[in-house]
Formats: C-alpha cells, structure tokens, sequence
C-alpha cells in the first residue's frame, strides 16, 4: 500500500481505488486524511473495529457479527484493516456491484474459510444477527448511511 503513516496516498494506489471503486481522487483523499487522523498507525484493529460497531448499537451486543465483519473484510488475514480494505469494505456496503457483494457475503458466511458454507457457518452468522434485531435493520436498510453519518460526526 506504500508508507501508510504517510500523511498522503501514494499514486499507485490512489489510481486502484479511483478504478475498483465510486470515489473520487478528491473524495479518497479526504477519506484517508480522516483514516489517519482516527488510526494514526494506518491501520484498524478487531477491537476498533468491534468499538465503531458497538457505537451504532448502543444497548445491545453487536461483537459476533462485528467479528464475523471484520474477517470478512481483512482480505490479507493479517488482523487489521489497512486504508485500501477499509475503502474496499466501504464502497462495497454501500454500492459495490452485485456480484462483489455476492463475493463479500459469501466470505462472511465461510467462516473457516475453505471455499464452502456449512450449516454450522450459516448458523453462526445467524445467530450473531438474530441476538441482536437492531443489527437486523441496520445491515437491510441503512447501515451504510449511518457509517457516513457516523464517521462525518466523527471529523466535526
């Protein structure tokens, strides 16, 4: 990804970005300056990760799912989430292409990730969803607006 403390994308991957996703070099732009200032190492933890989803369900336990989330969105396995995937994540929750967000789903559901879904995987899942019916409604109808909200809240 290049120096990712550093305080400007590098071209390389700015060009990826602009071409896999909606965003502008503009947007991107502004979107890693409030990365950094929120990650000043560049990259997302599992329990920062857990922390931002918490937040958009105040009473409630959304730590499965966020887990199951964040795996799915951690395409390297190396535990964090560095700007491209949280780019990557971002655009695909709130517009990516069909068969992205079929790629995506299918990732979150193999959990042991094998190439296949079990009954167990999708039980799993499942269940991290139904304990918590707000996580229900937020993933249908507007979790990616509220994560834009959140976020702009954030950097105001």
């Amino acid at each position: 990804m290049g120096n990712t403390k550093s305080s400007a994308l590098s071209k390389e991957l700015l060009e990826e970005l602009k071409s896999n996703t909606k965003y502008t070099e503009a947007e991107l732009c502004t979107w890693y300056q409030s990365f950094l200032k929120e990650c000043p190492s560049g990259k997302i933890t599992k329990e920062q990760f857990e922390g931002i989803y918490a937040s958009f369900f105040p009473g409630a336990d959304p730590t499965a799912y966020a887990r199951h989330v964040f795996r799915s969105f951690d395409t390297n396995a190396d535990g964090t989430l560095d700007f491209k995937e949280y780019i990557v994540a971002l655009h695909l929750t709130s517009g990516g292409k069909t068969l992205q967000k079929l790629e995506w789903a299918f990732a979150l559901y193999d959990v042991d990730g094998n190439g296949t879904i079990s009954k167990n995987e999708i039980q799993e899942i499942v269940r991290g969803v139904m304990d918590n019916k707000d996580i229900l409604r937020l993933i249908q109808y507007d979790e990616p607006q509220r994560i834009k909200d959140k976020l702009k809240e954030k950097k105001q």
